[in-house]
C-alpha cells in the first residue's frame, strides 16, 4: 500500500487542472476504481484478526490520505482557500463605524441635573428595591391607606419591592444629612399599570426636595417655573390644581399645556393637558420620620416625570417608545446641553 500511496501521490503532483484531479478521484476512488478492486480482491477470510486488523487499519489510511489530498489540490485549482485558512474578500465592504447615542431620558436628566445644581440643589440617588418602610409607612401611607391602591407595585418574597416612586429618597436623605436640605433623586420606578401611550410599568422620576426655614407655596412655584423655562427654552402654559398626595400638605398638581397638540386634544393626552408634576409642602408626618422638627423646618417636594418631560421635550408621542430598545429610536436625538 505504501507504494500504491506514493503513486497516486506523484500522479496527483502530475494533475494540473481540476479536469485531472477529478479524473484521478474516479481512478481511485469510483466503484471500480483502484482501491475499490483492492478491497474485493483481497481474500481476508484466510487471514487471522491480527492480519484482517493491520489490513483495515493501513486500507483506512490510504483511502483517508487519498481523499484530504484530492480535496487539497482542487481547492487549489480552483482559487479556494488552504483548509483551516480564512480568505479575505478585499471586494467586501468596510465594517460600519456607527457612533453611540444617549438616550431621550437620559439627555433630560443630564439637563435637569444642571439647572437643579445652579439652584443649589445636590443629586443623591437611591435604590430600585426598597423597604416597605422608605416607599409607604414613612411617606404618611401606612398600610390601610387607599392610597396604596393606586400604588400597587412589585412584591418581592424578601418583603421588599420595587419602588413605586423616588419620594421613597425623601426620609433617607433627611434622616441622614439632616435640614436644611436641597436635593434631587431622579431614578427608575415601577408600577402595575394598564400600558397604554402615556402609562408604562417602568418609567422615570426625579424627586426633589427643599426643606429650610419659613418655606413657602411661592418658593415651589418659584423654582418650577425657573424649571420649566430653562427646559423648554421658551414660555409654557402651566396650570396649579388641588392635588391629594398623603406625603404633602397641601398638595398639587402642575400640569402642562400639550406641546403635541398646543392644548387642542391628542391621543396622548386626550384632554390638552398632561400631568407633569405632583408637587406640595412636605407632611409634617414625613418631617418627624425623619427627625426633623416641623415646628422649627418646613419644605416642598414634587415629583417630575422625567419619561413625561422627555415626551413633551422631544416630540413624542407614545411612552412605549422609551423601553421598546430600538437603537434607531435612540439615535435621532442630539446631544444638546
Amino acid at each position: 500500500m505504501d507504494a500504491m500511496r506514493q503513486t497516486f501521490l506523484n500522479e496527483l503532483a502530475a494533475a494540473t487542472t481540476p479536469e485531472a484531479v477529478e479524473q484521478l478521484r474516479v481512478r481511485y476512488l469510483g466503484r471500480k476504481g483502484i482501491l475499490t478492486e483492492l478491497r474485493k480482491g483481497t481474500d481476508m477470510g484466510s487471514m487471522d484478526p491480527e492480519q484482517r486488523r493491520q489490513f483495515g487499519t493501513r486500507f483506512n489510511d490510504l483511502k483517508e490520505t487519498i481523499e484530504a489530498e484530492l480535496t487539497r489540490a482542487i481547492g487549489r485549482l480552483k482559487g479556494a482557500p488552504a483548509a483551516g485558512r480564512q480568505s479575505l474578500d478585499l471586494t467586501l465592504p468596510a465594517a460600519e463605524r456607527r457612533s453611540g447615542s444617549l438616550h431621550p431620558i437620559t439627555l433630560v436628566q443630564m439637563e435637569l441635573e444642571v439647572i437643579f445644581r445652579g439652584m443649589g440643589f445636590q443629586v443623591l440617588t437611591g435604590y430600585d428595591v426598597e423597604s416597605e418602610f422608605f416607599n409607604f409607612d414613612s411617606l404618611n401611607i401606612p398600610s390601610d391607606h387607599p392610597a396604596r391602591e393606586m400604588q400597587d407595585t412589585y412584591w418581592l418574597t424578601n418583603g421588599m419591592l420595587l419602588r413605586t416612586h423616588t419620594s421613597a429618597n425623601q426620609v433617607r436623605a433627611l434622616g441622614e444629612l439632616g435640614a436644611p436640605l436641597r436635593a434631587i433623586f431622579p431614578g427608575r420606578c415601577f408600577r402595575y399599570e394598564a400600558i397604554d401611550a402615556k402609562h408604562e410599568n417602568t418609567f422615570y422620576q426625579l424627586e426633589g426636595l427643599m426643606v429650610d426655614r419659613e418655606i413657602s407655596v411661592a418658593n415651589l412655584i418659584a423654582v418650577m417655573r425657573a424649571l420649566l423655562a430653562e427646559v423648554f427654552r421658551r414660555e409654557v402654559t402651566v396650570r396649579l390644581r388641588p392635588g391629594f398626595f398623603p406625603f404633602v400638605e397641601p398638595g398639587f398638581e402642575l400640569d402642562i399645556q400639550c406641546l403635541l397638540c398646543s392644548g387642542a386634544g391628542c391621543p396622548t393626552c386626550r384632554t390638552g393637558w398632561l400631568e407633569l408634576i405632583p408637587c406640595g409642602l412636605v407632611h409634617p408626618n414625613v418631617l418627624r420620620h425623619a427627625g426633623v422638627d416641623p415646628e422649627q423646618w418646613s419644605g416642598f417636594a414634587f415629583g417630575l416625570g422625567l419619561t413625561r418631560l422627555a415626551m413633551m421635550k422631544f416630540g413624542i408621542p407614545d411612552i412605549r417608545l422609551f423601553n421598546s430598545g430600538d437603537l434607531r429610536f435612540c439615535s435621532q436625538f442630539p446631544v444638546a446641553l
